[in-house]
């Protein structure tokens, strides 16, 4: 499997993880579509790259939290002729508290972001790999995919979605020539946290991004339908196979209690630039 010479279009990718599968596919040889808010972040990111590795990169500045997104950067791909035959699903942020206290607001855009950007851009962009029998989807879940969060309910019922809907599509195009593929970190040590608000949400010890996409492309040529960075974070992941539902709530919802009260009613930062890495 190579990807030189080949579009890769990746979301959330100014910073952290996106940032490492930037750099990794650009290394070997793929042309990058960067998408994320920053404009200044990821122009310097493909000047970079293009300097470096002698690739294309082209830059969509996008906030895919807002409506119809998704659409706007499959249109930009059509006016520049390219052909996207990897895209990498890792735009994502959480929010961390009380799920009645914090932001209605910020919640909605949590889901949009982290559910329905995702299922959109892979709906537009599955048809033109099924016309060639060619294609990969790499989507970002999260060990939080694996059990209920309580004080991130949202975030992690929305990378349980992540990791069923990737598992599905697996299944359905396992013959038709696309292959789709779930990254499921644990604690990474980018600027998520920063956006959560709560550095307890921060368990287990931090990856780097570094290794935790190169576990990804791996683990994608050794024709995995996921993987989970680390023994710590994949024995974590398998918890939920040997204690009760409501043991592993009392222990997560221990380890993730708000130490200053109910948590960040709105947090802060730059979401479409940070991947949901947790």
């Amino acid at each position: 499997m190579t990807f030189r010479g080949k579009w890769a279009l990746i979301t959330g990718a100014s910073s952290g993880i996106g940032e490492q599968f930037a750099r990794q596919l650009a290394k070997q040889g793929a042309h990058l579509v960067l998408v994320a808010r920053s404009k200044s972040k990821l122009e310097s990111l493909a000047a970079e790259l293009r300097t470096s590795y002698g690739i294309k990169a082209e830059v969509i500045p996008k906030d895919l939290a807002e409506q119809g997104a998704p659409g706007e950067v499959y249109r930009q791909c059509k006016l520049l002729d390219l052909d996207i035959e990897l895209l990498v699903n890792n735009a994502g942020f959480a929010t961390h508290g009380l799920f009645d206290q914090l932001s209605g607001v910020r919640q909605h855009e949590e889901v949009m972001l982290n559910v329905a950007a995702l299922v959109d851009m892979t709906h537009m962009f599955l048809p033109d790999m099924l016309r060639k029998s060619s294609g990969t989807v790499i989507n970002v879940a999260s060990t939080a995919g694996f059990q209920p969060l309580p004080y991130m309910a949202v975030y992690g019922a929305t990378k349980a979605f992540v990791l069923s809907f990737t598992q599905a599509l697996w299944w359905e195009n396992r013959d038709r020539g696309i292959r789709f593929f779930a990254l499921c970190p644990g604690a990474t040590d980018t600027g998520f946290f920063n956006v959560v608000g709560a550095e307890e949400a921060a368990v287990g010890k931090k990856e780097t991004p570094e290794k935790v996409v190169a576990a990804a492309l791996r683990s994608l040529e050794e024709g995995k339908v996921f993987v989970v960075p680390g023994m710590q974070n994949y024995l974590g992941a398998q918890l939920s196979r040997f204690i009760t539902r409501k043991q592993g709530l009392r222990l997560v919802g221990g380890m993730l209690r708000p130490r200053g009260g109910t948590g960040t009613p709105q947090n802060a930062g730059n979401p479409s630039d940070l991947a949901g890495n947790r």
